[in-house]
């Protein structure tokens, strides 16, 4: 009677190396489709490369010690006096210090080029971004547990699909309805988190068509694993289209409609609205959605607003700062 492969002691040898190699075909942080995320992945790879100078040779010659200076080998050199060596101080010390500079000046200028707050300056590796080409503006709200997109250019919001033309920069302004959570596309640019009362932004691009995977990369209760969401990246034709097809489906997100949407949910389905009230993402930006609530930007505006009415200065902590 023949035993099964799976049971022999190859198999044991075999199969983790190719389920780890399956896993290769959805390595999407190793072969995203957006510009930053190339970037991010170069950094990664450059960083790890860098640490395998040390690594590699130093398990290597973990190895060759324990086969050479083993018991059984009577050639070997024995010096149990043996304590100090300057060549050998010097390699130890000398090659992680100069690895470290490395990492760091590869950390401190990544830092800055790749900051999610600074706009693009590249389509990709060989395009800069045109002149006179605005971003795409997509405003994201982390809901328990969904994710809302308002396109303010466009005018229309959709719930749990996300959509943006091909080679065209996107500026995501993003903001939480209730607990911090963490809005991610690995395929498009890293993860960057979304606090209630505050925005953060992220910029990005997509560089080629197709459907990429969204999702909270940030805990947040019962719906958390659930709280996912396509990117689709469009042709400009393509996403007018989508954008047609969201004006088309009749609904409208106005204050009382969002206050439903904000209630808990699971596995939402895909929503969208064709028009979108005017000062809904400040309101929520704001927490003052709902009727009668003070708005923190109304109030600093009736703040503002009052010494001039009055003929008074405003002290300088107050004093609006200039459009840059």
């Amino acid at each position: 009677m023949s035993v099964p492969f799976f049971r022999t002691p190859k198999a044991a040898l075999i199969l983790p190396v190719l389920g780890a190699l399956g896993g290769c075909s959805k390595a999407v942080l190793l072969s995203p489709s957006g510009d930053v995320a190339w970037q991010l992945r170069d950094i990664i790879l450059v960083s790890t490369g860098l640490m395998l100078l040390i690594i590699v040779p130093v398990i290597a010659a973990t190895l060759w010690f324990a086969w050479r200076y083993r018991e059984s080998n009577t050639e070997a050199t024995y010096k149990p006096d043996w304590d100090h060596s300057t060549i050998l101080e010097l390699l130890i010390w000398s090659a992680p210090l100069l690895i470290i500079v490395a990492l760091s000046a590869l950390t401190w200028v990544s830092t800055h080029q790749l900051d999610p707050y600074r706009p693009l300056s590249r389509i990709d590796a060989d395009r800069p971004v045109p002149a006179g080409v605005q971003p795409l503006e997509v405003q994201v709200v982390a809901l328990d547990w969904k994710w809302l997109f308002l396109y303010p250019e466009q005018g229309i919001a959709t719930v749990n699909e996300l959509a943006a033309p091909v080679d065209r920069p996107i500026e995501f302004k993003i903001t939480s309805s209730s607990v911090m959570n963490s809005f991610y596309i690995p395929a498009l640019a890293g993860q960057i988190y979304a606090m209630p009362g505050m925005q953060t932004r992220l910029h990005a691009v997509i560089n080629h068509p197709g459907e990429y995977d969204g999702f909270s990369a940030n805990y947040s209760g019962e719906g958390f694993s659930q709280m996912r969401f396509k990117f689709h990246g469009l042709s400009q034709d393509a996403f007018d289209q989508w954008v047609q097809a969201g004006k088309a489906s009749g609904a409208a997100l106005d204050r009382a409609a969002y206050l439903q949407l904000e209630q808990p949910s699971v596995a939402a389905p895909v929503q969208r609205f064709a028009t979108v009230d005017a000062g809904l993402y400040d309101a929520i930006l704001g927490r003052c959605v709902r009727p009668g609530a003070d708005c923190p930007l109304d109030m600093a505006g009736s703040i503002c607003r009052a010494p001039r009415q009055a003929g008074l200065e405003l002290p300088p902590q107050l004093a609006p700062r200039p459009a840059m």
